[in-house]
């Protein structure tokens, strides 16, 4: 059971003499004492590493292609910052999260701007900042564009249309994305309709299309059928096939593995796109997750049926399990592995602030760091000031060495937008 829990840390992650948790060379302990807890704890290493087995993977099997991070899953400057200098493009839906990227170095050309609800403000920002493709969720989208480029004389831009294929993957409701009825994108009729009207703009320039389908999905079919859908619609230079793999939280979990995934998308895109297309995708939840580890201390113990282990943090920094009841292992770092179930629990005044129900943690007691791995996804991005927690601090480690990436908030940091 040790070595399937480590299994679900970092690639490389070990165990020290003593028994404690060691992640890309730096002792838990250290770490801890050093930026306090929680924390997030980010394996540069394995997130790069990352990045390259996607890029790498894609160019070998469809050259014309290029990886595009979908930044929504970790929108922090220094993760921008490392996925840009491997290579990727990047997936932006917000004016904030276009603010970010720019400031991690993110080549403009290389950004997908998405969003079923952009403003003006955020359309304008993405065609000033020469973002490469924004993605046409609905008919205002036109509207809006056609009136900031007319603005512009001589400016064209590039874009895509989204379409909604009615697929209804085996995920959590509130992530799927690509059936009937989702806010998302355009059924095929409509999508059709979109498709002709682009075709005679004289200032936006129709460059493919787009297909979402939901994220954390654990087979390929959804996304071999979500290729099919989109190839009816036309020929185009650019098919965007989205991103949605699963990520490993659990012992129980067994997502497709990255090649798995390419080999699915790219056999089934040579069979039904054209040759020279540019293919793009977007990873997000895969790309980040695993090199997540979150780090809290132990509060409280209270012994009985269930055990409550408390720490210091809970759905201020790990939404997740409230909004989609995902499951999370845990350990105690420095006794890893082990002992009897336990409900581990939050410090928030809310009862369904539970980081994991049922996890086995050994001998827990005030004091105690307790490790949660696979939060490298959706957790920074849904972090939170519920009950005026402070948001975390955000820690690079690489090779032994060590870096705060985000500073921890301060109680100053929760007056500061105060006018009054």
């Amino acid at each position: 059971m040790q070595d399937q829990l480590i299994g679900l840390f970092p690639p490389g992650t070990e165990l020290d003499d003593d028994g404690a948790l060691v992640i890309a060379g730096c002792p838990v302990a250290e770490l801890a004492e050093t930026y306090g807890t929680p924390a997030l704890i980010v394996d540069e290493g394995a997130l790069r590493a990352r990045a390259r087995a996607y890029a790498d993977g894609l160019a070998a099997r469809w050259p014309n292609s290029r990886v595009t991070f979908a930044s929504k899953a970790f929108p922090c400057t220094a993760v921008y910052r490392a996925l840009t200098e491997e290579g990727l493009g990047i997936d932006v839906a917000s004016g904030g999260e276009l603010t970010l990227a720019v400031a991690g170095g993110a080549d403009p050309a290389g950004l997908v701007v998405h969003g079923n609800a952009k403003t003006s403000e955020e359309l304008r920002m993405a065609v000033d900042a020469g973002a490469g493709l924004i993605v046409v969720d609905n008919f205002d989208d036109i509207d809006r564009l056609e009136l900031i480029l007319a603005e512009r004389p001589g400016r064209e831009q590039g874009v895509l249309v989204r379409v909604t294929p009615d697929i209804r993957p085996d995920t959590h409701e509130a992530v799927s994305t690509g059936q009937a009825g989702s806010k998302f994108g355009l059924l095929l009729p409509e999508a059709r309709e979109a498709i002709a009207r682009l075709r005679g703009s004289d200032r936006l320039r129709l460059d493919g299309v787009h297909v979402h389908v939901g994220s954390q999905i654990m087979d390929t079919k959804p996304f071999e059928q979500a290729v099919e859908a989109v190839a009816g619609l036309g020929t185009f230079d650019v098919y965007d096939l989205g991103g949605g793999l699963g990520a490993r939280y659990t012992y129980r979990d067994s997502p497709p593995s990255v090649d798995e995934y390419l080999d699915a998308l790219v056999d089934s895109a040579r069979g039904t796109l054209p040759a020279a297309a540019r293919i793009l995708i977007e990873p997000g939840r895969s790309m980040t997750a695993e090199a997540g580890v979150s780090l809290y201390r132990v509060v409280t113990v209270k012994h009985g049926r269930p055990t409550f282990v408390a720490v210091d943090g809970g759905m201020g920094d790990n939404l997740e399990v409230s909004l989609y009841q995902q499951r999370f292992e845990a350990t105690v770092a420095t006794r890893v592995g082990g002992g009897g179930p336990v409900r581990l629990v939050g410090r928030h005044c809310e009862s369904g602030d539970v980081l994991s129900a049922g996890v086995p943690l050994r001998d827990p007691r005030p004091g105690d760091l307790i490790a949660v791995p696979v939060t490298g996804a959706y957790t920074y991005a849904l972090g939170n000031n519920y009950n005026g927690a402070r948001r975390p601090p955000v820690v690079f480690c690489r090779d032994g060495r060590h870096r705060a990436v985000v500073r921890r908030e301060t109680y100053g940091d929760l007056l500061r937008r105060d006018l009054d």
